[in-house]
């Protein structure tokens, strides 16, 4: 167990408390702690670590120190989302709407300076070993699509003065469609491109400053989103098409990102449905450059983004004609032709950023570097001074101005280089909180060693992780995040292996209880949920479940079934009060009880309803289970202090109960198919209740197939079975493959030749065997009873035919 401590969520709330987030941290790690054990689960403690301790971050210092040394941090001054209520800059995804996800509080894009990891290094990497991956092919994607390798080429166009002469400045574009030149009937660049301020004429500056002020309280996910309604500015200027000559007019728009590519495109209307959107809306000039195989589709009032025949694209003056060509080879074309003229060039792009990594905040790693003084010259500390401790701060709350916390800590931020005795000035910003979570897993490996990250032969032994088990919000930040450092970990010799995670299973997510909803007319009255189109969180109202009944497909009101209710669950929250707090379930149904019931609700991949009705079911089970091993309670309440199982040899078929429910239970184990092992247990219960002994041999393996479901039953059993060690410690039961065929067989049976019915018998059934069942089945012995056979003829395990005397074949018998 470990625990990912530094970040945002703690110290928000040490400074909303007043308290220490070291204390608060601290704090809930032993409550949490305490929680886990009393729910039984099985962590080695030995290995506990956190990253907030200074033996842990030493290492990820230690890690900083290797990046920077091969280039891989660097610092650069790049627009960022500046929260000031929070004091700090945020990740794209932690900006949603304008406003920070935690605390929802305005967030504007700001340059500031920052260091930066170089994932992009790793791009095609990270894109090429995904193939090898046991992981969910969504997951896969999601990362390929982060990564967003491209290949297209890299345009200049030469900017316009008013008189229409080309100046001596150029936009270059990046586009992955060269073959549409001819159809760039307008280009836009970003609103952070930095030759924008160039760019605007004296009667739109005004406009222009205003547009760029409002694109910077955006987020790159708000900017880019599909479905937004596009806007922009013209700038008042043009610029030339390097294919056509054609004047065309240069716009700014904030669906063009600064950091994606050159921060600029040539828009392309007719094979574009964002610039078909936009040029739509500011009456911009469309030209379809592009024949679909489908001749409808450019008649269909909609951008054609597929590829096909180009069509309106030579010009004599440039040289340059590709009609006729398919998409493909125009593109190769127009590429060449660029390359040749000095007009462009091939390009590979990635969407991918270079990963942000400072915090304007107190509660994260210090970053290991110092500045000179007298140069400004960045000095990384030397391996032998770290851990660079976290100095202890009075006051951690936010400066308002971006200088961040540590900046308070004056003693501790003036120092001097250990080499050359210069005064210094340590860095004040502090890692991101994805930092300690990167390598966590290699450290469990080895969590003791002060004298390397990890011992070689002890990774070599446990690396690389066989499962990794975490929800797939993390499939573009930590496991992506991971993979990156574990890759420049392999390179410098730290890891043996290329990935950090062999398999990844996205667990679901448990929902509070089924809610139900009615909503009120305006005059107060109930009225079924479905019958307003009005429906949002403010009208409607939560009925109490003992006033629902289930009518055909819908949840009604018992007192009046014409008002139809919503039922829905909802993600867990304390706003929604449908938290379950598991110390109430363990105090109630027993900490095997929850654990049982979590994994019976269904497959661990799925998302899942809780109810507190269902968890009774689960504990009925373990209760009828301990009263089949022990046996029923005593005149005073209590139980024997030994078990009721007998030593004596079990049955065959008590065997085949038994491993055909190891067997399934294995398979069930091992598939994360955990609710349908438990049904394979429930089954075997319900079996064994109908024997009149209970073999120990039986009991006991039954026990050790309960153990990971219920250990805390399971111990109290084997204890009661006479052992005095624990179980943890026993071979789990294995599957024997002669106890799992069927014995039981149907047996087809004809008389005199006519099949008349079938009968069950045992594989190993002799032929008086299963003449004797025949006679005795009350279908077959209507053509047997009083009969002379003249003879039997048996296959085993395939056929008994009965042939009578035909002087006694009795008449009519159907």
């Amino acid at each position: 167990m470990g625990w990912d401590a530094f970040g945002l969520p703690a110290e928000q709330y040490a400074i909303e408390t007043g308290t220490h987030p070291k204390l608060t941290t601290v704090t809930n790690i032993n409550r949490f702690t305490s929680q886990l054990k009393s729910l039984g689960f099985s962590y080695d403690w030995d290995r506990e670590l956190s990253t907030i301790e200074p033996e842990y971050y030493k290492w990820t210092q230690w890690i900083f120190l290797q990046l920077f040394k091969r280039g891989l941090a660097y610092q650069a001054e790049v627009p960022v989302n500046w929260c000031p209520a929070l004091g700090t800059v945020l990740a794209n995804e932690e900006v949603i709407d304008g406003v920070s996800e935690r605390g929802g509080h305005p967030v504007v894009r700001k340059p500031m300076r920052q260091w930066m990891l170089k994932i992009t290094a790793y791009a095609d990497r990270l894109l090429e070993d995904l193939d090898d991956l046991d992981w969910p092919e969504s997951v896969k994607e999601m990362q390929r699509n982060w990564i967003g390798r491209s290949e297209g080429a890299e345009l200049e166009f030469c900017i316009l003065d008013g008189d229409g002469k080309e100046k001596d400045m150029q936009i270059i574009v990046y586009t992955t469609r060269p073959d549409t030149i001819f159809g760039a009937t307008y280009l836009v660049v970003a609103p952070e491109h930095p030759l924008l301020s160039s760019l605007a004429s004296t009667a739109q500056s005004n406009h222009m400053e205003d547009y760029i002020d409002l694109a910077s309280r955006k987020s790159d996910l708000e900017r880019t989103e599909l479905q937004k309604e596009k806007t922009g500015v013209f700038t008042g200027c043009y610029a030339k098409n390097p294919a056509n000559g054609e004047a065309i007019p240069i716009w700014v728009a904030d669906y063009v990102l600064g950091s994606y590519g050159t921060g600029a495109i040539m828009a392309v209307p007719a094979h574009d449905s964002r610039d078909y959107e936009f040029a739509l809306k500011y009456d911009i000039p469309v030209r379809w450059v592009v024949m679909p195989d489908d001749k409808s589709m450019n008649e269909s009032g909609k951008a054609f983004p597929g590829e096909g025949i180009i069509v309106n694209s030579s010009d004599t003056l440039t040289g340059l004609d590709i009609n006729g060509l398919c998409s493909k080879e125009a593109a190769l074309k127009v590429i060449d032709w660029a390359e040749h003229g000095g007009n462009g060039k091939r390009k590979v792009n990635y969407k991918l950023r270079d990963w942000l990594f400072a915090r304007q905040r107190y509660w994260g790693e210090p970053i290991p570097v110092i500045f000179l003084d007298d140069s400004g010259e960045t000095v990384p500390l030397d391996e032998t001074e770290l851990p660079l401790i976290l100095p202890e701060l009075d006051d951690f709350s936010p400066s308002g101005t971006g200088e961040p916390p540590l900046s308070k800590a004056v003693t501790w931020v003036k120092t001097t280089d250990r080499l050359s005795g210069r005064p210094a000035t340590r860095e004040t910003n502090t890692m991101p909180q994805w930092a300690g979570s990167c390598w966590y897993y290699l450290r469990f490996m080895d969590p003791n060693n002060s004298k390397e990250l990890v011992d070689k032969a002890k990774e070599r032994y446990w690396g690389p992780v066989d499962v990794y088990v975490g929800g797939a919000e993390h499939a573009v930040l930590h496991l992506l995040y991971a993979r990156f450092w574990h890759k420049v970990l392999f390179d410098i010799g730290v890891v043996s292996t290329k990935e950090p995670f062999q398999c990844v299973i996205n667990q679901g997510i448990i929902l509070g209880e089924v809610q139900y909803m009615a909503c009120r007319d305006k005059d107060g009255n109930l009225i079924s949920a479905d019958s307003t189109n009005k429906l949002n969180e403010n009208n409607l109202e939560r009925i109490s479940e003992e006033k629902v009944t289930k009518s055909g497909d819908s949840f009604v009101l018992k007192e009046n079934p014409e008002i139809r209710l919503v039922a829905r669950a909802h993600k867990m929250s304390k706003s929604r009060g449908n938290v379950v707090n598991p110390d109430d379930v363990i105090s109630e149904y027993g900490a095997d009880s929850l654990r049982l019931y979590e994994m019976f609700m269904g497959p661990l991949r799925d998302s899942k309803t809780w109810s507190t009705g269902g968890i009774e079911g689960v504990y009925r089970f373990l209760g009828r289970t301990w009263r089949l091993i022990v046996g029923l309670p005593l005149s005073d309440g209590t139980f024997k202090d030994r078990t009721v199982s007998v030593d004596e040899e079990p049955t065959i078929e008590q065997l085949r109960c038994l491993h055909k429910c190891i067997a399934k239970v294995t398979e069930e184990i091992e598939g994360t198919r955990f609710n349908t092992g438990i049904s394979a247990m429930m089954e075997f219960l319900n079996a064994a209740y109908k024997w009149d002994k209970h073999p120990r041999s039986v009991v006991e393996a039954f026990v050790l197939l309960l153990s990971p479901y219920a250990p805390h039953m399971a111990e109290e059993l084997w204890s009661r079975l006479g052992h005095t060690k624990s179980l943890a410690y026993e071979p789990f039961p294995k599957a024997n493959p002669a106890y799992l065929k069927d014995s039981i067989i149907v047996l087809p049976v004809q008389i005199n030749g006519k099949t008349r019915g079938t009968i069950q018998v045992e594989e190993t059934c002799t032929e008086e065997d299963a003449f004797a069942l025949a006679s005795k089945d009350e279908k077959l012995s209507k053509y047997l009873d009083g009969q002379s056979v003249r003879k039997r003829i048996y296959v085993p395990g395939k056929i008994l035919n009965v042939v009578l005397d035909r002087k006694n074949v009795k008449v009519g018998v159907q």
